[in-house]
């Protein structure tokens, strides 16, 4: 049987602006030279507005010959407009993922923002004040979104995509006082029962690169300015290779 290597880049926290035309393109052009498929993780604009989803299509113009995989972060809410951050993106060939799944070369994906509340027995419960309860229900309704997507996946390798970190591991290096807000291991759980090959996340930006959940999947932290810094001689996004038998 003939195998054949597909390569999967991902990177998170664009943070494009309205100023931004040119600045990602480059970035672009090697992941399309470099990989066959292009996955987004999460704060694609810096302030989710619609004019800066339009430059990011534009900079993305580059791999229009390239499946582009991609779910919104906290950011592309800032506005109250993520659906129009997402119909810009659409529009220009951006399949974005919110509780569902997509194959692409035979690779399953399974996408969602993901939400914060905290990892283990430091996680936020669902006691006390309404405001509490709600924010544990956002958290909760994510995690099933992306059992939901999980659970749709037939293929033999998979992947999945969030923005918020599922395990405690990946958001090590940022200060101790805000790991709540970076994620919640209750996205971790439907990882444990759906089991992928491995994980991308950004939203961490002063995190850790790598990480791994319960069952030892490898968990992966591409937000931009992290990989930037992390590895300042390589293109800023992370190559994972599958092997597909033909």
């Amino acid at each position: 049987m003939a195998q054949e290597k597909i390569k999967v880049a991902a990177v998170g926290d664009l943070h494009c602006t309205k100023s931004a035309a040119g600045q990602l393109r480059p970035l672009f052009a090697q992941a399309a030279e470099m990989a066959d498929m292009l996955l987004l993780c999460g704060d694609l604009t810096d302030y989710g507005l619609a004019e800066e989803a339009e430059v990011l299509a534009g900079e993305l113009a580059v791999v229009k010959k390239m499946p582009v995989v991609a779910v919104l972060g906290n950011h592309d809410y800032e506005s109250g407009s993520p659906d129009e951050v997402k119909r810009v993106l659409t529009e220009a060939g951006v399949r974005i993922l919110d509780g569902d799944a997509v194959e692409i070369e035979g690779i399953g994906i399974a996408g969602v923002k993901g939400f914060a509340g905290g990892y283990g027995r430091h996680a936020l419960g669902p006691w006390g004040e309404g405001a509490i309860k709600a924010f544990v229900n956002e958290a909760i309704q994510e995690a099933l979104k992306l059992e939901s997507a999980l659970a749709k996946l037939r293929t033999h390798q998979r992947i999945a995509m969030l923005h918020y970190s599922p395990i405690l591991g990946t958001v090590q290096g940022e200060p101790p006082e805000i790991y709540a807000y970076l994620g919640t291991s209750r996205l971790e759980d439907p990882l444990v029962h759906y089991p992928v090959d491995v994980i991308f996340h950004g939203h961490a930006h002063r995190g850790s690169p790598e990480g791994k959940t319960v069952n030892n999947i490898p968990v992966y932290n591409v937000a931009r300015p992290l990989l930037q810094r992390s590895n300042p001689e390589l293109p800023a996004f992370r190559i994972v290779e599958f092997t597909r038998t033909s």
